[in-house]
């Protein structure tokens, strides 16, 4: 029997039931004291005509899983987003949770995460407290080198930033993930980090000197010295690490949205335990078949739907995004990399009772992961979908984004640019991005950097050149590590994007 012969039967009996009970006698409904034969019971108000007849059952039951579907996609976007950055980092290391993925080069577009930075080297490693127990992240002393760290749940809530510009200000620690529930208590010298899911990650970005080959050798060395291993191999012949270098890797975890949206919920809703303040989406997914201890198996009606409620949700999110949430300098197009109500939220663990920014942290996981618990403390990002005049920024064009000198960071600077429509880095290009860190950038005479944009460099301005696809719009984000006051401030000032004629 398929989801909607099942529920379109339900209904059919329940409907009987309601036509069963609503027989009795006036004044004898269940619950009802009897009325008095002198004092008859009012008439029930009349019911709009032909209300009963309006949709039939099978109707109701496709409008109800698109109605819960859409609303699904945007509540879910977080943990979903984790469960494909999962499967691609389980396909890239065959299946081995619990090792550490890097890629041993600056990001090139075959990284389709979201977002990503590809002007540091990335250091990742996925957790499965269930099966593991507690797990010990150690991050070296910023000595030789300096990451940029965020550790996570399965729903990308932050637990803990580490690293230079981190909790532990450079001075490096082991920091213990306990499990859902655990009362056990760290080892001496431990941090300990209570995650309520037993899956999640770490992110960490070993800083960069330049692009230079010595200084990623280097940095990649530093990286290395990064820990992670189960807690019950502490001090045991076993404690250590395995490194997995995925560079040449196609890592594609970018979002689908269809039915293969719901796959992906259906293996977090199997994986970890419900968090309070979600219970109310538990019968929401079991009428789009997601139930804890079942198989999830829709049949090619419901899979249609879940592919039109996947494509519906993307409308809505892909308007809020586009709408936008203000402004963060003055008068320009550049925005903060999300909504402010949903970085307040996240940072707090959600502990005010009267807000749950749903939307916002949907159209934020989006375009990005990772939580960062102290955004602005170790990095910031700004985000700008148009050029200076409104329009939207066009592969085909060409533009100048003027960067002035003194940009406000203890670390370094960059902008890169992604695939509008897929929220990744431009795929076929030979770079993407172009940063403080990077020696090759061409200078002016006060400090200043002028970043050009478009399919082909202008005459001479090959070095401050980041290629785009002629045949697809773009963003740019505009990434501050170790910002400082002057940016908060605004006392220095990121001007827009120019279209170049």
């Amino acid at each position: 029997m398929s989801l909607l012969q099942f529920a379109s039967q339900s209904r059919l009996l329940l409907i009987g039931a309601l036509i069963v009970l609503t027989g009795c006698r006036p004044g004898h409904e269940q619950g009802a004291a009897p009325q008095s034969a002198a004092a008859p019971a009012p008439a029930p108000a009349a019911a709009p005509e032909h209300a009963a007849t309006m949709f039939t059952v099978a109707q109701l039951n496709e409008r109800e899983i698109n109605r819960r579907g859409v609303e699904t996609v945007i509540w879910a976007m977080p943990a979903v987003n984790y469960d494909l950055m999962r499967q691609e980092m389980i396909d890239a290391t065959e299946g081995e949770v619990g090792q550490v993925i890097f890629w041993g080069k600056p990001l090139s577009w075959h990284n389709q995460t979201l977002t990503p930075n590809p002007d540091t080297l990335y250091f990742m490693g996925f957790f499965d407290l269930k099966n593991s127990g507690p797990m010990v992240i150690e991050i070296p002393p910023a000595d030789s080198g300096a990451v940029n760290c965020n550790i996570v749940t399965a729903w990308q809530m932050p637990l803990e930033d580490v690293g230079k510009l981190g909790i532990d200000k450079g001075a490096g620690g082991k920091f213990l993930i306990l499990p859902p529930g655990s009362d056990k208590p760290a080892p001496k010298g431990f941090i300990a980090l209570h995650s309520d899911t037993y899956g999640g990650f770490f992110l960490c970005r070993s800083n960069l000197a330049s692009h230079a080959d010595a200084d990623v050798e280097a940095s990649m060395k530093y990286g290395k010295r990064i820990k992670f291993f189960p807690l019950s191999e502490l001090g045991s012949p076993r404690e250590s690490t395995v490194y997995v270098d995925v560079m040449n890797t196609d890592f594609d975890a970018t979002i689908p949205y269809d039915a293969h949206f719901f796959e992906a919920l259906n293996r977090v809703v199997q994986a970890e335990p419900w968090i309070e303040r979600d219970r109310a989406m538990i019968d929401s997914l079991k009428t789009l078949g997601i139930e804890k201890g079942k198989p999830f198996n829709p049949d090619a009606a419901t899979r249609k739907l879940l592919d039109e409620a996947a494509q519906e949700a993307h409308a809505v999110l892909e308007a809020r995004y586009e709408a936008g949430w203000g402004n963060f300098f003055p008068g320009t197009q550049w925005r903060a990399a999300a909504p402010d109500e949903f970085i307040r939220a996240a940072s707090n663990g959600y502990n005010d009772p009267n807000v749950y920014p749903v939307d916002a942290r949907g159209t934020t996981y989006t375009y990005g992961y990772v939580g960062i618990k102290r955004l602005g403390a170790g990095q910031f990002y700004l985000m700008t979908i148009k050029d200076k005049g409104g329009a939207a920024l066009e592969g085909g064009k060409n533009y100048r984004l003027r960067v002035p000198p003194n940009v406000p960071v203890q670390q370094y600077w960059s902008v890169t640019v992604y695939d509008r429509q897929t929220h990744a880095l431009v795929r076929d290009v030979p770079r993407v991005s172009r940063a403080s860190n990077v020696t090759e950038v061409v200078r002016g005479d006060d400090g200043s950097v002028d970043i050009f944009l478009g399919p082909a460099a202008p005459a001479g301005k090959e070095a401050n050149w980041i290629p785009t696809d002629p045949n697809r719009p773009f963003e740019l984000m505009f990434r501050f590590y170790g910002p400082t006051q002057a940016l908060f401030d605004k006392s220095w000032t990121l001007p827009d994007v120019e279209r170049m004629q």
